[in-house]
């Protein structure tokens, strides 16, 4: 009996040279394709060409360039070649809360903390492709006019595209599972941004009321993003 090897996976390394080096050749003996990018502006550059299963982020760099770089792969735009939702995994040495929930704004899926033991950044690593991987194999979401083509991560209202940041469609995606159900911010934070908690943030709220005016713009005013006080947001395509 034969065993079917894994399939390669290209994963982008952001961060100076010398400190990923050695993370670089763990994970081509683990059969990634390793791309390097020493600063945000190298990496757009790569990612305009290459299409990587996911993207490694030094956040310790200076000048926030750490941030700079999970927010250059989050804010593509239709017009950009690379998957915006691609997985973003960080890493800081720092140990600053303030950082890592930054980092997690963003956009990152999650944050490590170094010293690491390879083993487990790889298995995170792996999960988080296995996990994109699966989300998005389920083919469209419809309620009423809106349409989630969750293999082109694309959304659609009538016949108007609507251009949706990563966690913009991440949000509309929890949401149009159950749509006249009530999801939590609590929920929301854990099954889109990854937060094991809760804390004092108003993301999910500032990330709602963009796609409300947007859902909103495309369709002549009609209100899709409810926002329920003191419990979550639901998604009613019938609401007036």
């Amino acid at each position: 009996m034969t065993t079917q090897e894994a399939p390669h996976r290209s994963v982008l390394l952001v961060g100076p040279r010398p400190a990923s080096g050695s993370l670089a050749a763990d994970l081509e003996a683990d059969r990634f394709d390793v791309l390097l990018a020493a600063d945000p502006g190298e990496a757009r550059g790569i990612l305009a060409r290459a299409c990587p299963s996911a993207v490694i982020v030094d956040l310790d760099m200076p000048a926030s360039g750490g941030l700079e770089a999970v927010g250059l792969v989050r804010e593509g735009g239709p017009e950009d070649p690379w998957d915006a939702a691609m997985p973003v995994l960080g890493v800081s040495g720092a140990g600053e809360a303030h950082r890592v929930v930054r980092a997690l704004e963003r956009g990152a899926d999650e944050v490590v903390g170094t010293p690491f033991a390879y083993i487990e950044l790889l298995a995170r690593l792996r999960a988080l492709i296995r996990r994109a991987d699966g989300e998005w194999s389920a083919g469209l979401l419809r309620v009423d006019d809106i349409v989630i083509d969750r293999r082109a991560r694309r959304v659609t209202l009538g016949d108007q595209v609507i251009p949706l940041s990563a966690k913009e469609l991440g949000l509309l995606t929890a949401l149009a599972k159950d749509p006249r159900r009530v999801v939590s911010k609590h929920e929301l934070l854990r099954d889109v941004w990854g937060y094991k908690s809760m804390g004092r943030t108003r993301t999910v709220d500032s990330h709602a009321s963009r796609l409300r005016r947007k859902l909103a713009v495309a369709s002549g005013g009609r209100r899709y993003i409810v926002n329920v006080w003191g419990l979550g947001y639901r998604l009613a395509a019938d609401d007036a």
